[in-house]
């Protein structure tokens, strides 16, 4: 291996030191609801998106609270020398896309029927350690 590319690679190595992610695949809430939660954390620091999600009446807000403390862990086993008050972790991207539809049939007047699309969704979150950014 050449030495900028040597270089290069720790650079980038280095630069994923600093952020940690956690996916939740399939979930069974709309992606629609779930957004509506995840607009609220979106760039908030790691302690102040907690409470706010453990506060929230939202069902989707649960399943975040437990995806953003998983992505939290990730974060701390890649970086077991340094604490997590000292970092100051905030949430970089959080990402809501549609997931697969289960497809389901109501019953309609005169013999005809509905079809009902029971909708999931894939959450990306993505947590980054804050130098001198916003919030």
């Amino acid at each position: 291996m050449g030495v900028r590319k040597k270089e290069r690679a720790e650079q980038i190595k280095e630069a994923k030191k600093q952020t940690a992610f956690a996916k939740l695949n399939n979930c069974p809430t709309s992606p629609r609801k779930m957004r509506l939660v995840a607009d609220l954390v979106r760039g908030e620091k790691v302690e102040k998106a907690l409470h706010i999600l453990k506060f929230s009446q939202k069902e989707a807000a649960g399943r975040l609270e437990k995806l953003l403390l998983s992505a939290i862990a990730n974060w701390q086993s890649k970086n077991e020398d340094a604490s997590l008050e000292d970092a100051e972790l905030f949430v970089k991207e959080i990402r809501v896309d549609g997931g697969s539809m289960l497809k389901r049939l109501r019953p309609a007047p005169q013999g005809r029927a509905h079809r009902i699309r029971k909708r999931s969704n894939h959450v990306t979150l993505v947590l980054g350690e804050n130098n001198n950014t916003q919030s």
